[in-house]
């Protein structure tokens, strides 16, 4: 989809952080994360809303997903994830995708408002998503 920015960044026409990518899906790096290393995983083919998945693309979707959740705990020695979809109401981008966040018993994140943080630059950005590369391929 043309104005898409998922699209556009599976497109490589806009950058982000990949830190996992198959044939049917891929994962970056939220560039607002609720905490740093907090992932989003899209199909890459242009699909709105979970009620859309078709159910080819579900498996790849959340068997990426719950990998991504268990390396965050590798990578950043997390104890646990957040993880979200939302539909419609809440989602800042018209194309499926699923939060993977990293948590930690005190983190402060409470209920469902998701405080928002920066990466310091892109170098920052950069080795966040190494180490989740590195933890997905151990």
């Amino acid at each position: 989809m043309a104005d898409c920015l998922f699209c556009s960044i599976i497109a490589g026409k806009t950058p982000a952080q990949f830190v996992l990518e198959t044939p049917d899906v891929v994962g970056f790096l939220d560039v607002r994360p609720v905490f740093k290393g907090h992932t989003l995983i899209v199909p890459r083919m242009h699909v709105a809303t979970l009620v859309e998945l078709s159910d080819s693309l579900t498996v790849p979707l959340f068997g990426a997903a719950r990998s991504v959740a268990a390396a965050v705990r590798t990578a950043f020695d997390a104890q646990g994830s957040f993880v979200a979809v939302n539909n419609v109401v809440s989602q800042s981008v018209p194309h499926l995708h699923v939060h993977v966040v990293p948590r930690t018993k005190g983190d402060g994140l409470r209920g469902f408002f998701w405080p928002r943080t920066k990466y310091a630059d892109e170098d920052e950005a950069g080795a966040y998503a190494e180490r989740l590369r590195t933890a997905l391929a151990g």
